[in-house]
């Protein structure tokens, strides 16, 4: 999506640790008009597929998921981090690290919302590692529900994720794929 990259190279900085910042539209400040595109062109990505929950992880995939959402016109469902008070005692885990956080946590979503008759397809802001998309992925086995595919809106190719997602045989769709970054210069090369 050459406006996302666009984007990136204008807003983006490279922080320490090949951390790729865009919290200026897409995961602090959000460009809801920018965000609206960006479920339009999952849409198109997945087009045909038929989906219905998009599922992703609080906090930073809940607004891209909701534009992604709105446009195959289904429910969205997001994992909530850790124990909740509010939460059902009838939920599937799994487990995520943070590779930005450095910390593992459990996600959670209630069975009430997720089942086997369910066609999901997973968001996610970022795809590095493919820990988010991993759990997450776990999650949807978990519920017997069926796995349309994923989409994030940032990969960071040079990281491991995305090609160990494929192997599996599952549809990654990445709206921008970086190739590489330069915090010195800060520089971001994409595929």
């Amino acid at each position: 999506m050459q406006e996302l990259k666009e984007k990136i190279l204008k807003e983006g900085k490279i922080c320490p640790n090949d951390i790729v910042k865009v919290d200026s539209f897409l995961n602090h400040q959000v460009d809801v008009h920018f965000l609206k595109k960006i479920g339009q062109e999952f849409k198109k990505r997945f087009e045909g597929a038929e989906v219905s929950k998009v599922l992703t992880i609080e906090s930073s995939g809940i607004a891209i998921a909701c534009y992604t959402a709105e446009a195959f016109d289904c429910r969205l469902v997001f994992a909530k981090k850790g124990v909740s008070l509010n939460q059902s005692e009838d939920f599937y885990e799994s487990k995520v690290f943070s590779y930005t956080r450095r910390e593992e946590y459990p996600i959670r979503v209630s069975k009430e919302f997720l089942g086997k008759d369910d066609k999901v397809l997973v968001i996610d802001d970022f795809l590095a590692n493919g820990a988010a998309l991993n759990g997450l992925i776990d999650i949807v086995k978990k519920s017997g529900a069926t796995l349309v595919g994923c989409g994030t809106v940032i990969e960071k190719g040079f990281q491991p994720g995305g090609k160990s997602l494929r192997e599996k045989g599952i549809r990654v769709e990445s709206l921008a794929i970086i190739e590489s970054t330069d915090e010195v210069n800060q520089k971001i090369t994409f595929r």
